[in-house]
């Protein structure tokens, strides 16, 4: 039996437009620690470190759904180069501003700049779907696309912040503006696998994020992001206070997501009773198991409810839905960790599940497509 993912880099162009997009996706993770890496140690103030890299999060996630907005429009190299040149001088600006000691609004500045670096996640699977658009070998594309998101998640958050604390304190964000930079326009090099713009199709002017399905699939990974940042910080917490893809299922995808979340809030459950390290490293890697399949079947149900005009737009609110959620997911637990203790922060994870399974199971009948959907092209798809 054939391997799924080697057929579906067979493709012309595909090797090369993944292996760039993988590359320039690194800053998703490493931006926002690298921020707090580097500031906490040239300016000792862990609230300003705090304060920038929070503004720079909250500030990409209301631009990149945007920026992706003109993509569709536009198509993706007009739009990308001038941002993503952007994105890499202010974040040059930050790293001397931080390093000179220029005054405080000059690093805020640099990251409002900074936060128009586009969404390179989505770009991939707008030409993933350019390539396999109502076809098996597209729900491969994206399980390849889950796993590396939580690859650079995992890895590049930890390389960001031991570059900071072995080399110098500018060197997380410096990798990540490297990585930005080499695998950005490399990635737009490759034109002969861009989407063409729809300039003219589905919805006119409209944005996708008034699309129903956007919303609940936003809307339900702002709860998935604030499990991954309950996760973060309260492992933090408890281990210090301690002293230490390819499957092709006939199931509708919107019941695939249901049940993908209802393991994810089950499995939130065990968090709540750890006493010791080992507990806690299976109880997070068991809560883990179900991310995914949910980024997976989530995609999935953008590529097919969304008007081909609008799904690089759609892909990214619903990116921008897992930062929302961890910037918020941080706050709130940080605040529980401190008021109530460690062991207290993985209510957060509780809740958050719970909210996220009863968005979807809410918005079953919307996102299942009642009668048909129709796409750019005029063609109608049926409901799974």
């Amino acid at each position: 039996m054939p391997n799924p993912y080697v057929e579906i880099f067979r493709a012309p162009g595909a090797k090369g437009f993944a292996a760039a997009g993988f590359v320039a996706r690194m800053p998703m993770a490493m931006a926002p620690i690298g921020i707090v890496a580097m500031l906490s140690q040239t300016h000792g103030e862990f609230w300003l470190a705090g304060a920038v890299s929070a503004t720079y999060a909250f500030a990409n996630a209301l631009f990149a759904p945007q920026i992706s907005r003109v993509v569709d429009r536009l198509g993706q190299s007009r739009v990308l180069i001038p941002t993503t040149l952007v994105a890499v001088a202010a974040f040059a600006v930050l790293m001397l501003a931080a390093a000179q000691h220029w005054p405080i609004w000059t690093l805020f500045a640099a990251a409002l700049a900074a936060a128009v670096m586009p969404s390179f996640p989505a770009m991939i699977r707008t030409r993933w779907s350019e390539l396999f658009r109502d076809r098996p070998e597209l729900n491969t594309a994206f399980a390849f696309e889950s796993s590396a998101d939580e690859l650079v998640y995992i890895a590049g958050a930890s390389l960001s912040v031991g570059l900071a604390v072995a080399l110098f304190p500018e060197a997380g964000l410096l990798a990540s503006t490297l990585f930005l930079a080499l695998g950005g326009l490399s990635f737009i090099a490759q034109r002969g696998t861009e989407p063409q713009p729809s300039s003219s199709a589905g919805g006119g002017g409209q944005s996708a994020i008034r699309q129903r399905p956007v919303q609940i699939i936003t809307l339900a990974l702002v709860f998935v992001g604030a499990i991954f940042a309950t996760a973060e910080v309260s492992a933090v917490a408890i281990t210090e206070q301690l002293g230490v893809g390819a499957l092709n299922l006939k199931l509708a995808l919107e019941k695939q997501l249901a049940i993908a979340l209802a393991v994810i809030a089950v499995t939130a459950w065990p968090l709540l009773f750890v006493d010791n390290v080992p507990m806690l490293a299976l109880a997070v890697f068991m809560s883990g198991i179900a991310i995914s399949p949910t980024f997976i079947t989530a995609f999935g149900l953008i590529e097919r409810r969304v008007p081909a005009a609008m799904l690089t737009e759609g892909i990214t609110w619903v990116m921008t839905g897992i930062g929302i959620g961890m910037a918020l997911g941080s706050f709130v637990t940080g605040w529980v960790v401190d008021t109530y203790g460690a062991s207290h922060g993985f209510i957060v994870s509780v809740v958050a599940g719970a909210l996220a399974l009863l968005t979807v199971l809410l918005g079953q009948r919307t996102l299942a497509g009642r009668g048909s959907h129709i796409r750019a092209s005029g063609e109608p798809q049926p409901a799974e």
